[in-house]
């Protein structure tokens, strides 16, 4: 049975063919390992013509290492690691809707402030709050603000990238 301890969260980055079909083949791989996929990023690569992925699961240091070389091995996978024990540079986006008036509101709208998150949205009775940071601060915010009347929260999940040269650039035919 799997940790749900944060010591075992991987963040894995792919550079792929940007094709139909590829992510159900990635998720495959996960799933016949019994590993839920906790957050998923995609978007069109550096390079016309390949996709970036950022996946995140949980799981222990030998079956990570199975799901890593699974996706290495599959066609449409150019480029695959898993970020555990780097420190590359992460971003996490959040939107919360709050129900929340008069004084209420005064106390939400300064732990907002505190954590360098913004109102994007003030209606008459709810306000939607945006942030961006790692996603420590991302939770932090959050855990500040659940006991007040959270209606609707939506988190991009981890997307990371390694500090200096690019591991796979040569791969793509680019130069460092």
């Amino acid at each position: 049975m799997q940790s749900t301890a944060l010591a075992d969260l991987h963040t894995f980055s792919l550079v792929t063919s940007d094709r139909p079909g590829v992510l159900v083949r990635i998720a495959l791989v996960f799933a016949r390992r019994s590993y839920n996929i906790e957050s998923l990023a995609v978007s069109p690569g550096a390079v016309e013509g390949f996709a970036r992925m950022t996946i995140m699961s949980r799981g222990d240091s030998e079956n990570v290492e199975q799901i890593v070389k699974q996706l290495a091995k599959l066609i449409d996978v150019v480029f695959v690691t898993d970020h555990r024990g780097e420190n590359p540079v992460e971003i996490e986006v959040a939107l919360c809707k709050l129900r929340c008036e008069g004084e209420i509101r005064t106390r939400v709208l300064a732990v907002v402030e505190r954590h360098g998150a913004r109102a994007a949205e003030d209606g008459a009775d709810r306000l939607i709050v945006t942030m961006h940071g790692t996603s420590a601060q991302v939770t932090e915010l959050l855990t500040e603000l659940r006991p007040f009347s959270l209606e609707e929260l939506v988190r991009s999940g981890r997307i990371v990238m390694d500090r200096g040269a690019s591991h796979f650039a040569h791969l793509l035919g680019r130069r460092d």
